[in-house]
């Protein structure tokens, strides 16, 4: 039977999914977070689709050891992978990130035509679009992969000119599409979401998918009385396959909070 203190499990390909994490211990202070970011392996987007599989499997069942009463998937490129063989497979409920954002875009957009960045796979896949048309067959989805913005993202921004000079370059295809919502999806995204605004244009409205994702966390475990109880402070957890040092830089300037960082070797 499940424990009401039980950790949400959060794995992501590095440190995009700490967006969701941080929307995480925003919305819901008293759950504890087991957070997994395999940055030695960083960026999935541009790998095979087996890859992507093994290795989430891999952070999954690293997690699993700690008998999470969530799983969220806080990577758009597994989310488009694995979501529906991890229903199958696990006992518990679990969550992806890309139809939070679909319905965010669709309360937002007013001209209905919607763009979509993300990582090679993620974009293959035409989940987002599909997703989109599902609930608005009307609109006009734009989709462009931009794997430059991944590795950016991964060493923290770099260097203001450098990083404008990138995302130019990452979305020039989206000129004259005349969108008014973009979609950040990929989980990394929103660590560059000034950097992007300032390239698309105030008229754009960015959708984010962490705050959806929090929220429809946070529905599920009311609903299914998971809600934790505990009044003390919760005891998150982080594990990266890579850099700790690096890991932690990043985490702590996103999460405004001290955290303790563990590496776990993956096999590759």
């Amino acid at each position: 039977m499940t424990n009401l203190s039980n950790p949400i499990a959060v794995i992501d390909s590095g440190v995009g999914g700490l967006t969701v994490a941080q929307e995480l211990l925003r919305q819901l202070p008293r759950e504890e977070i087991c957070y997994f970011g395999d940055t030695a392996r960083c960026p999935y987007g541009q790998r095979s689709i087996e890859e992507v599989r093994t290795f989430s499997f891999q952070m999954i069942d690293y997690l699993m050891e700690s008998n999470p009463k969530m799983l969220v998937i806080a990577c758009n490129t597994a989310t488009a992978v694995i979501l529906e063989e991890c229903r199958e497979k696990l006992d518990i409920p679990v969550i992806g990130v890309i139809h939070p954002g679909v319905r965010t875009a669709i309360k937002a957009t007013v001209t209905g035509r919607v763009g979509v960045i993300g990582t090679q796979n993620t974009v293959q896949s035409g989940l987002y679009e599909e997703a989109l048309k599902q609930i608005h067959p009307a609109l006009y989805v734009k989709s462009l992969a931009c794997p430059t913005l991944v590795p950016l993202a991964e060493k923290g921004g770099g260097e203001e000119t450098e990083a404008i000079q990138i995302v130019k370059k990452a979305l020039a295809p989206l000129a004259g599409e005349d969108i008014d919502t973009l979609i950040l999806g990929c989980t990394h995204y929103p660590l560059l979401s000034n950097v992007i605004q300032r390239v698309i244009g105030d008229q754009v409205q960015m959708i984010s998918s962490a705050d959806e994702t929090a929220r429809e966390v946070s529905t599920i475990l009311f609903h299914k009385n998971l809600l934790s109880q505990q009044f003390g402070r919760p005891m998150h957890r982080f594990y990266t396959s890579g850099n700790v040092s690096v890991f932690q830089q990043i985490a702590e300037r996103w999460l405004n909070k001290h955290i303790n960082v563990k590496q776990v070797i993956l096999d590759s």
